[in-house]
């Protein structure tokens, strides 16, 4: 069927309701409609449940994307991004664009989701009071965060929480405003409710529950919040989380019935003929929802509904919720308060932070909260779905009285469940891509399917459902097989086996010998490998440093204005006055903007510039602190038995004697430890990576810890009772996990990975593993270079890596451009930028390994700002060190969501001297 014949849709909206409908339509029947689509950001179709983790700066926009341009080239669809519907002609069917564009309909979707709910009380109208619904808010927030200090955020519930969460990280001071006593009251109970705001509290978050705003102060901008106490909150900028209103504005003006939203029947029709609603912007049987699963669930009935298949009703959605803050682990679904008619299965530790509690009605499931320990929300959600019935076998898994099961139970799961809420993947879908593909990996899943693709928290239903439908062909191990990137299909473990094998010393011959898709790589790939070789060939690989992120290559922290921050070894996180007044001398000398006293008991200097980084270095003295590696970071100690009357052991002494031994040695992620003198756990022993704790005269070693964005407890590893042993079983802990840990994976995930017994069983009841393990540790240690001194004693590396090139005028070439000399063709290192100062204008300039030099503004197009010189050079392609965006370096075209452009400049290289083209008149 040509276009011609075809039948005309038109979508407004490319959020995720409308686009999940296209996506299903797509998948049933692929030419049943010319397809044209209107969205008011500039932007591709991104999941908009994640704006939270971008906020945090946790994930980049890109990293958010569903759809990229691509995919609407690739299906023939028509996408006007910054482009608003203002009108709808129902009797002409057609739409018209705020733009003037009139495009022509047979059928029409309404996918224009909601807009926050602003409090109508005296000036909410004040500049620095905004919603949060889009990037454009995330964007506002993350440059009002540069500008202000003091934020509120009124509304106690999931997008107000996400929101406060994503300020504090962004160093705000943060109160969240809410008008009951109890944070999430819609989902979470008292005691939930008063457990999450206690972690939240330990975070730095700060409350005033009960409270309701009636007026907000301050002249033009907002300085305040005045309550109907009379009490006032100070504030600089007001984030409105309250509720979402569904945007039924060019509905209403169609004519079409509304009440809170627009109003649909089972099968999302309005009461306009070809015309259709779904998504938040609509009301289903008095209804309208604010999550993500119900309107994946409605866009399945309306695909099927406009290309004809056999559909059954929408008949509603029981939701559930999941919070996606950093270190808070909270799930709530169905019924979740106490009633009369309902058994409550109920467990509280305290001392462990978990909560569970599951509702039954007449011995069904149907409902259910889970704080601090969601391992069972999948499926949780799943028997309230479903009304399964408790079995023992059931409670012993949620409450933990048993291990879970290794059997498959997808079985009883209905074809259009959904099983990825994060982008309405359902079972059927999953299966029949399995059978019509022949997949065989859950990766292969993801691609073709989307499931696991966002928080990847459906990734064991999805393994489940693989075991499933392969039966006996079934191949748990290849199964969970994923590629290292996008260069390669080969996973961690071959990579290392061929190199092992095949003696592959450096990253090109890697390449080369294992059929890499992109020569030169990518900014995933490199530093793995580099990680990789150095790992298995200590003594043979040479480290690359143009395959290591920008803070392990310029050994210090960038910082989101292009400065760098320098932390210098504080062993164990003593010091002495001297070395205190040292420090003090150094930051006034290079006007240090801030000086921070870090969680691991040590001080960043931040604000430093690049030039200067080398002086400072030489100046201080000092070994690097390794704050930006992947490597071991500090060993946190308390003062034990030296001075601590409840100290059992010289937990300072061992500190100082761990951190001494193992620092600078390349790990596959960053490596925390920290040594408590009794079992107090003062210096926090049970969140870091390798914790050791003084009890009774021995020692307790605990691994696999985690406070950061995924929390972890760390787990009992032995009890040693002499310093020797502590350290030949440390020794081989870290080097089993150099060995066997991916690349930027916590020993958090890698414990979760290959199982705490396994890991027990190679490095402390195999005493001959062990002690091969410490030897090989041992070599690798006898390589490792302390790395300021190794810069600040290589005189061309310190050039090229730390001193900005200033251009010499040359004679006037044409009319249009001044070329300038920035130094000769040697002075540029292949794949790694170099800064050069052009009167005023800060120039980027690459050489890549074809020979080709390029010329860039030195200035990131991302929303974080920054510089990109720093970046990782692949063939023509930039990776920016910030937000890791692909820049086309001979066009400076950015290969990102919002196809954004970097200023170039024309270079010639002449006799081996390189020169550099401005506009006339451009230099200021």
């Amino acid at each position: 069927m040509n276009s011609k014949e075809r039948e005309r849709l038109v979508v407004i909206g490319n959020g995720m309701a409308g686009i999940n409908t296209v996506e299903n339509m797509l998948k049933l029947s692929p030419n049943a409609y010319q397809i044209t689509v209107f969205g008011k950001e500039p932007y591709p179709n991104y999941n908009r449940i994640q704006l939270s983790y971008v906020l945090e700066k946790s994930k980049a926009v890109e990293d958010i994307i569903l759809n990229d341009w691509d995919w609407y080239r690739d299906n023939g669809i028509n996408l006007f991004t910054g482009t608003s519907v203002t009108a709808i002609d129902t009797i002409g069917k057609k739409v018209i664009a705020d733009n003037g564009m009139e495009v022509p309909y047979d059928k029409l979707i309404i996918a224009t989701g909601s807009k926050p709910f602003m409090l109508p009380v005296p000036g909410v109208d004040k500049e620095g009071i905004v919603g949060f619904r889009d990037i454009a808010d995330c964007e506002l927030m993350l440059r009002t965060a540069n500008e202000y200090k003091k934020a509120a955020v009124i509304g106690g519930g999931l997008l107000g929480l996400e929101a406060a969460k994503g300020l504090l990280k962004l160093g705000m001071d943060v109160t969240v405003v809410h008008i009951f006593e109890d944070l999430m009251e819609r989902q979470l109970d008292h005691t939930a409710s008063h457990m999450l705001q206690v972690e939240l509290e330990s975070q730095g978050l700060k409350f005033a529950t009960g409270r309701k705003t009636v007026e907000f102060l301050g002249t033009n901008r907002v300085s305040g919040l005045k309550f109907s106490d009379g009490t006032v909150l100070e504030a600089e900028f007001v984030v409105m989380a309250a509720g979402i209103q569904p945007n039924v504005q060019v509905a209403k003006a169609a004519g079409i019935e509304v009440n809170r939203g627009i109003v649909v029947d089972d099968y999302m029709r309005t009461s306009v003929p070809d015309v259709f609603a779904v998504g938040e912007c609509n009301e289903h049987r008095g209804i309208c929802y604010g999550l993500v699963a119900p309107l994946f669930e409605q866009g399945a009935v309306l695909a099927k509904y406009l290309v004809g298949a056999e559909v059954k009703p929408y008949e509603g959605t029981i939701v559930s919720t999941q919070l996606k803050i950093s270190g808070v682990d909270v799930f709530s679904a169905g019924e979740f308060q106490d009633a009369a008619d309902l058994t409550v299965v109920r467990m509280h530790d305290e001392w462990r932070r978990v909560y569970k509690k599951i509702l039954l009605r007449e011995g069904r499931i149907v409902g259910g909260v889970l704080v601090g320990d969601g391992k069972e929300a999948t499926r949780l959600q799943q028997w309230i779905r479903t009304g399964t019935v408790m079995t023992e076998e059931i409670h012993g898994r949620l409450m933990g009285a048993v291990a879970a099961e290794t059997g498959n139970t997808v079985a009883e799961l209905r074809d259009e469940e959904i099983v990825c809420g994060c982008n309405g993947v359902t079972k059927k879908h999953i299966v029949d891509a399995i059978n019509e593909h022949g997949l065989t990996t859950v990766e292969e899943i993801k691609v073709t399917t989307g499931a696991s693709r966002s928080c990847g928290g459906c990734r064991p239903v999805v393994e489940q459902i693989l075991q499933y439908v392969l039966g006996d062909k079934y191949d748990s191990a290849a199964a969970k097989k994923e590629g290292i990137c996008g260069c390669t299909t080969l996973s961690r473990d071959e990579v290392v086996r061929n190199i092992q094998e095949k003696g592959l010393i450096t990253s090109k011959e890697v390449r080369y010998a294992l059929g890499w898709t992109n020569e030169e790589g990518c900014s995933k790939c490199r530093p793995a490998i580099n990680y990789y070789l150095g790992m298995v060939w200590p003594k043979e690989h040479e480290d690359e440093r143009d395959a290591r992120f920008v803070n392990e290559r310029m050994h210090a922290n960038i910082q989101k204005d292009g400065t760098f921050g320098v932390v210098p070894r504080m062993y164990g996180g003593v010091t002495t006055p001297e070395d205190l007044q040292l420090i003090a001398n150094v930051a006034v000398k290079y006007n240090v903007k801030l000086v921070k006293v870090t969680g691991g008991q040590r001080l960043d200097l931040l604000g430093i510039n690049r030039d200067d980084l080398p002086k400072v270095w030489e100046e201080l003295g000092m070994p690097s602190g390794y704050a930006y590696a992947k490597a071991l970071r500090t060993v946190k100690t308390c003062v034990g038995s030296q001075f601590c009357r409840f100290g059992t052991k010289d937990s300072m002494g061992m500190g100082i004697l761990l951190e001494k031994k193992f620092e600078r040695l390349d790990m596959p992620a960053k490596f925390k430890m920290a040594v408590n003198g009794c079992p107090r756990n003062c210096a926090e022993s049970s969140t870091k990576d390798l914790g050791i704790v003084g009890n009774e005269g021995a020692w307790e070693i605990y691994v696999g810890g985690n406070g950061g964005i995924k929390s972890r407890l760390a787990e009992l590893l032995c009890k040693v009772t002499t310093d020797e042993e502590l350290l030949e079983i440390a020794s081989a802990f870290m080097q089993y996990y150099r060995e066997t840990g991916k690349y930027l994976e916590r020993t958090s995930d890698w414990i979760e990975r290959i199982g705490m017994k396994t890991v027990i069983q190679t490095v402390v009841e195999d005493k001959e593993q062990r002690k091969q393990l410490a030897e090989r540790m041992e070599l690798a240690l006898g390589q490792v270079k302390e790395p300021w001194k190794d810069i600040l004693d290589n005189p061309k590396l310190r050039e090229r890596l730390f001193e900005s090139g200033q251009g010499a005028a040359q004679p006037v070439d044409n009319k249009d451009y001044h070329y300038y000399s920035v130094g000769t063709l040697d002075q540029y290192q292949e794949r790694l930028g170099r800064v050069v100062q052009l009167e005023e204008q800060e120039i980027a300039v690459f050489r890549t390994s074809e020979g080709n030099v390029y010329a860039l503004e030195n200035r990131s197009p991302g929303p974080r700002g920054g510089t990109i010189v720093e970046g990782i050079v692949s063939g023509d392609i930039l990776f920016d060190p910030i937000c890791d965006w692909r820049i086309g370096l001979s066009d400076g075209q950015v290969l990102a969501p919002d196809k954004g452009q970097v200023r170039t400049y024309p270079v010639r290289v002449t006799d081996g001297e390189v020169f550099v083209g401005i506009r006339e008149g451009v230099v200021n």
